[in-house]
């Protein structure tokens, strides 16, 4: 079960394009609430000196309330893919965003730091029915000469919405207060998952280049072979390794800036979240194009286009916690972002295309499971205590390393893509949304 495609096609089945006229929309509804599960999911970072202040809390306790989102985002989500692997998918995107819209909500309404991280967790329970399956959906409605850009164009939102949440969070909590911040942040959530109804049902392969639907496939059997899969493990390695490092990163850089570069604290939301947006936006679009175009190269192209992406952003991500200019901060974390996000598509793509189409909601499911319960699930408390014991500055220095290594793993990921993925070959009908 290495690759997930077989030889290329003429073209997309008479099935796949009538499958294929809602794509546009489904996207654009699937990329708006990808924003606003970013926005939701960071918008605790934009007020987390408020928190701290409100419940007396240390860094390390803070950073609790991201790790109990993750802890349960992680668990969830494979029992999400199982779920999205058998059941109309549109139906359990739309329980998700209604559910996790509810929780941050409550967020704001908790009187207490442990109902706070009950509603964080219950955040995670929702994310995971979403973020588990928008990808695979996604994948059926485009062909995979486009799945690239189009993936990318999904995951632009996770930057903007990031961007949205430090300076919404940073903002309504210095002009209100940090339950405001949660009431704007979940409201519109109830709006998207009536719209997600109204989404058509893609059917699952019927956008690969073998042109039909793919039955399912026994749960024992898929995991049999994705247990086998030489291109699913050390890409999941590698952006288990760069999950680690931006969620310490953007979990603590706006507190960083605050208290250990005296910058206003909604400047600090603000101006981080706005350095985001511009660097994640750019960087996932042209990771995108860059994709596509290496995948058609050379199987394996994207992922070593985002081996590159991470072993250069590892330097930049270092100086910029050891420069005291806001100036030079700001420059320095745009590039590291910019090379960071070109990543978005590539590896994500990589991801659905390696596995079989009827197995791609659980391989996306198992793969957030471990870059998470590895990743950011763990290094917003270590790096919270780091920087109790030494200073932010230097636990962000040290969090540049795993960015470096997880550059070396997507660079093994990239050979083995190479040796059982076919390269890409576009077809001259491609779907019309």
């Amino acid at each position: 079960m290495t690759a997930a495609v077989s030889s290329p096609a003429p073209g997309p089945s008479p099935a796949a394009r009538i499958t294929s006229r809602g794509a546009l929309f489904g996207l654009s509804v699937l990329t708006l609430i990808n924003l606003l599960n970013y926005l939701d999911r960071y918008i605790v970072a934009g007020v987390m000196p408020k928190v701290l202040e409100a419940f007396h809390l240390r860094k390390e306790e803070g950073g609790l309330l991201g790790t109990v989102f993750i802890l349960v985002y992680m668990v969830a989500s494979p029992l999400a893919g199982v779920l999205g692997d058998r059941v109309p998918r549109r139906f359990v995107i739309a329980a998700g965003v209604f559910v996790w819209s509810l929780a941050t909500i409550f967020s704001g309404l908790a009187p207490s730091f442990a109902l706070l991280l009950v509603a964080r967790g219950i955040i995670g329970v929702g994310e995971a029915g979403y973020g588990t399956v928008a990808p695979a959906v996604i994948s059926d409605l485009f062909p995979r000469e486009l799945r690239t850009r189009m993936l990318s164009f999904f995951y632009v939102a996770i930057p903007v919405g990031a961007a949205a949440g430090y300076a919404l969070g940073g903002w309504i909590g210095s002009t209100w207060s940090w339950q405001a911040a949660f009431f704007v942040g979940g409201a519109p959530g109830l709006l998207l998952s009536i719209a997600t109804l109204f989404m058509k049902e893609p059917a699952r392969g019927a956008m690969d280049e073998a042109g039909a639907a793919a039955p399912k496939i026994a749960f024992l059997e898929g995991l049999k072979g994705l247990g086998r899969n030489a291109v699913f493990w050390p890409t999941t390695v590698g952006y288990t390794l760069m999950t680690f490092s931006i969620g310490g990163l953007s979990y603590w850089m706006p507190t960083f800036l605050e208290q250990e570069r005296s910058m206003d604290p909604g400047l600090a939301g603000f101006a981080f979240g706005a350095v985001t947006a511009l660097a994640g936006l750019s960087g996932t679009v042209v990771g995108g194009l860059l994709g596509d175009w290496a995948d058609r190269r050379a199987a394996g192209g994207g992922l070593r286009l985002s081996a590159v992406g991470l072993v250069a952003a590892a330097p930049f991500m270092f100086f910029a916690a050891r420069v005291s200019s806001a100036t030079s901060i700001f420059a320095l974390t745009f590039v590291a972002q910019f090379l960071l996000f070109l990543n978005s598509g590539p590896i994500n793509a990589a991801i659905v295309n390696c596995v079989p189409s009827n197995f791609r909601a659980f391989a996306m499911g198992l793969n957030v499971l471990f870059i998470h319960l590895l990743g950011d699930a763990i290094s917003p408390p270590l790096i919270g205590l780091v920087g109790e014991r030494r200073t932010l500055a230097f636990a962000i220095e040290v969090n540049a390393l795993p960015v470096l290594l997880g550059g070396v793993a997507l660079f093994f990921a990239a050979r083995a893509a190479l040796r059982h993925l076919p390269q890409v070959t576009a077809r001259p009908a491609t779907p019309r949304g």
